[in-house]
């Protein structure tokens, strides 16, 4: 079934699942002062997590991502990769991770079903990194990845926040990182939320500052598959990896989004920097598969043509840990 299309004929193949709210890292553009809890930690179960899996599944979504927070501060984890992975109709099961477990839970997590999988590194610089996520931990972060390349984990990726202090020293050091190693740097925009006004105001610069690095240093714009995110990504010849960009405020960034989101409470989340949600918990809370396609199919045709992040409108979106980013 294929029925996942908005009012601007749009269609959704992928979904991101967050699973906790809760994040270990503080980084500067996120979480500078950690995470503060505001209200009872009542995430998704991993049943629940399967519910809406296989509700989306059978309206067409192929690829799951699974975020935070954190995902891995979740003892239960791999359980509900697991869980995702055997939904009929699911081909990619993917995460985001800050890579704090990622060394010690890879294994576990490629023998549960993980195909895809995203680490959020800002820097190469040991000091750098320790000075934007509040942790010494980059060595450990990147062996995680390497252990990932080892187990043949199909699809690894690099996301890295673009800023002001650590933009081309960065990308020098990120294209030399994939010279071997055939994984895609993408390098997202900053983007305001309603936290961050003081920090963006400092530290934003357009992608366009890396693509012109790119070019001309002989890098060349990748074709995209029809359930990639929105990086444009640029190859070279000389290296087994790719760089990329996700610029949310470039034009037509909206026009081909092709995600939904579910929040770690079991709202879903029609835009990132929308306002609000649909609650689907109590339809996720019992087994009533048929109510719960039919909520998110009615709830699809509120989807905005797009963000208002141009008029500093980030929503009710307070920093990207809140809903996965």
């Amino acid at each position: 079934m294929d029925d996942l299309v908005d009012g601007f004929g749009r269609r959704f193949h992928y979904l991101r699942l967050s699973v906790t709210e809760v994040c270990n890292f503080r980084c500067t553009y996120c979480l500078p002062d950690g995470f503060k809890k505001t209200a009872p930690l009542t995430f998704l179960t991993p049943l629940e997590c399967e519910r809406v899996v296989r509700a989306f599944a059978d309206l067409g979504v192929s690829k799951i991502r699974l975020t935070g927070g954190e995902p891995s501060v979740r003892r239960d984890l791999a359980q509900i990769i697991a869980r995702t992975a055997a939904v009929p109709g699911v081909s990619k099961v993917c995460i985001t991770t800050n890579g704090w477990n990622l060394e010690r839970q890879i294994d576990v997590w490629r023998q549960a079903g993980l195909t895809n999988l995203n680490v959020s590194i800002d820097s190469l610089d040991r000091e750098g990194f320790r000075r934007i996520t509040g942790h010494d931990r980059l060595p450990a972060v990147v062996a995680g990845l390497d252990r990932a390349l080892e187990l043949g984990v199909p699809a690894v990726k690099v996301n890295g926040v673009l800023m002001r202090d650590t933009a081309e020293d960065g990308f020098a050091d990120f294209v030399e990182f994939v010279r071997e190693r055939p994984v895609a740097v993408r390098f997202i925009e900053l983007m305001r939320t309603g936290d961050n006004a003081e920090f963006f105001a400092d530290q934003h610069i357009p992608g366009t500052v890396l693509t012109n690095w790119l070019t001309e240093r002989g890098w060349t714009p990748r074709a995209r598959a029809f359930d990639d995110g929105p990086a444009v990504e640029y190859v070279h010849p000389d290296f087994a990896g790719r760089i990329g960009l996700i610029a949310p405020y470039a034009p037509g960034f909206c026009d081909s989004c092709n995600r939904l989101r579910i929040t770690a409470r079991g709202q879903l989340r029609l835009c990132l920097f929308g306002e609000l949600g649909v609650g689907l918990k109590d339809l996720l809370e019992v087994d009533a598969p048929e109510a719960l396609q039919a909520r998110i199919l009615a709830a699809l045709a509120g989807k905005p043509a797009g963000h208002r992040l141009h008029e500093g409108n980030a929503g009710d979106t307070r920093q990207l840990a809140q809903f996965g980013g």
